[in-house]
């Protein structure tokens, strides 16, 4: 690295942040405020229905043993304890099992837990006082509430104090999902409780989402990180919102009732998008940071909107389906479907979950994943998070060595690819969609990824072209860990899957070999599988599989 590459590198990230974010780091780490203790509001009685919640995962497995992350802890340690990740920590402050699967059945665990939790972690000090822990946790102490498990006095109490903390603590120099977290507890504690200081955190929940929503909700229904599992968690959000209006009918303030129309219209194109991101399997495709099972399933968010009573959204998806605002393409043919990332990398001050996966895609066949993206196992800063983040974990092309966008420590992108050249079509008896990026222009030459992707029923044809054809380039194709390559001839070679298919392939202009890989479904998780690698020759390089 250039003696020049450090401040460089902080430089092309800083120039992207909004000003306002800069100053509100400054005084989000100046600021000595202190917790109030003072008596909570009076609760508000629940005059509506609540109907049961999108469950997630049983996470806890004893009264003081947990799983998260495909990791097991107990509190032995203390609830900081140092040995354990900081995302482990997290998720142990956040209380999701008070609303999983069979909750109702772990209801003295949890008792005993939020009392564990109160009489250890004194106002302000440790992990689960920041605000991102605590606003998961004042919701999930509602929601159980709500589902009729009662609160003590002392739980009470705390979330009064909680929300007063979180209330002075409001994360302005993070913005996106942090942010709309807290405006949700906000909301969710000036439900619970009645009274002016109440109706003071309400109000200012109210504000921040009014002014979020619009952003951070594009017009095709993408949550603007572009990460198809923070979009499930903001429709889960979004479902709780709605949730909590049918609990609480007598709150009905213009602001409220304003947003609550326009959270219904969101719901409906978020849950489109979701599904056109879905495998044939039912579950997300990897696109930035993704794994399963952080987020509920998409049947189970689907499941939830259905008991609010929301209108199905349509179970047949067109052929050809283009999320203009996301930049995202889906293509069925066949028993195919092929998912396309012709998007940005995100929200220019906001690139904390993105990948350098541009014009990457991701390929089911016969309602089997075949082609996939590296996933997410890890947030922990090091090599494996930087290597899952890069390029070549992808299946698109690497030039040179480096990665399409300079992501760089755990949450950080100096330079990003930026899409351009779109065009998506239906010709003939094949869908067609094309794009290019210019995310390698910092090196010599300044040179241009383009790509195009040609779907027929029975076989898909990608065609890869780097402008500037003496760099070294090499277009990666990842299988799922279920199939099986091997190389038959010199360009040729097959894919067995489950079932006993045979997927056929054939390489034209480019060198190739298979060399092992790894797939990250859920964190914690490293799956070995295989990778093809096709080394362009001249720029270019063509890949046909074939399923007939």
């Amino acid at each position: 690295m250039s003696l020049l590459a450090g401040p460089r590198l902080y430089f092309e990230t800083l120039r992207h942040l909004k000003p306002a974010q800069i100053g509100a780091r400054v005084r989000f780490h100046l600021a000595r405020a202190k917790p109030d203790l003072s008596p909570a509001p009076l609760p508000r009685r629940v005059t509506g229905g609540w109907v049961a919640p999108a469950a997630r995962r049983q996470s806890q497995l004893g009264p003081q043993s947990f799983r998260f992350l495909n990791a097991d802890g107990d509190l032995a340690g203390g609830w900081d304890d140092p040995v354990a990740e900081r995302l482990w920590r997290y998720n142990l402050h956040y209380f999701d099992d008070l609303n999983a699967v069979c909750a109702a059945e772990r209801d003295d665990w949890h008792r005993a837990l939020i009392a564990r939790w109160i009489a250890e972690n004194p106002p302000a000090a440790g992990t689960g006082w920041e605000p991102y822990p605590t606003s998961l946790r004042i919701v999930n102490w509602i929601k159980r509430m709500l589902a009729g498990r009662s609160l003590s006095r002392e739980a009470a109490h705390s979330l009064a104090v909680q929300t007063r903390w979180l209330a002075q603590r409001l994360e302005y120099h993070l913005l996106g999902n942090h942010l709309f977290a807290n405006a949700k507890a906000l909301v969710f504690a000036g439900h619970f409780f009645e009274g002016a200081e109440a109706q003071g955190w309400l109000e200012n929940g109210l504000a921040i989402l009014a002014s979020e929503i619009d952003e951070q909700i594009l017009s095709d229904g993408g949550q603007f990180e572009l990460s198809p599992m923070y979009h499930a968690l903001a429709l889960e959000d979004v479902l709780d919102l709605l949730n909590l209006t049918r609990a609480y009918p007598q709150i009905g303030e213009e602001q409220w009732t304003a947003l609550v129309q326009e959270l219904e219209e969101k719901a409906s194109l978020m849950r489109r998008w979701l599904a056109v991101m879905c495998h044939p399997d039912g579950e997300i495709a990897f696109f930035n940071d993704a794994a399963i099972g952080v987020a509920p399933a998409p049947a189970e968010l689907e499941a939830y909107a259905a008991r609010l009573g929301m209108p199905a959204v349509g179970r047949g998806l067109d052929a050809l389906t283009v999320l203009p605002d996301s930049g995202y393409v889906r293509l069925a043919a066949g028993p195919a479907v092929a998912i396309l990332d012709l998007a940005r990398i995100g929200p220019d001050y906001l690139p904390g979950h993105a990948h350098a996966d541009t014009l990457s895609f991701e390929l089911s066949v016969h309602g089997k994943r075949l082609l996939v993206n590296s996933g997410t196992s890890v947030y922990t800063v090091g090599p494996e998070r930087l290597r899952q983040r890069g390029t070549a974990a992808h299946n698109t092309v690497l030039v040179n060595g480096v990665d399409s966008s300079e992501v760089w420590s755990g949450f950080r992108v100096a330079r990003r690819a930026r899409p351009k050249k779109m065009r998506v079509a239906s010709e003939g008896n094949c869908l067609v969609a094309e794009a290019a990026h210019d995310g390698y222009r910092r090196l010599p030459g300044r040179p241009e990824h383009g790509r195009r992707w040609q779907l027929f029923k029975d076989r898909l044809v990608v065609e890869d072209c780097v402008s500037v054809a003496n760099l070294p380039a090499e277009a990666r194709f990842h299988f799922h860990p279920s199939a099986r390559p091997e190389q038959t001839e010199a360009a040729a070679g097959a894919v067995l899957v489950d079932g006993g298919r045979r997927i056929a392939w054939r390489v034209d202009g480019a060198g190739m070999r298979l060399e092992p890989a790894t797939w990250h479904p859920e964190f914690g998780i490293s799956s070995p599988t295989t990778c093809l690698a096709l080394t362009l020759r001249d720029g270019r390089s063509r890949l046909e599989l074939c399923w007939a």
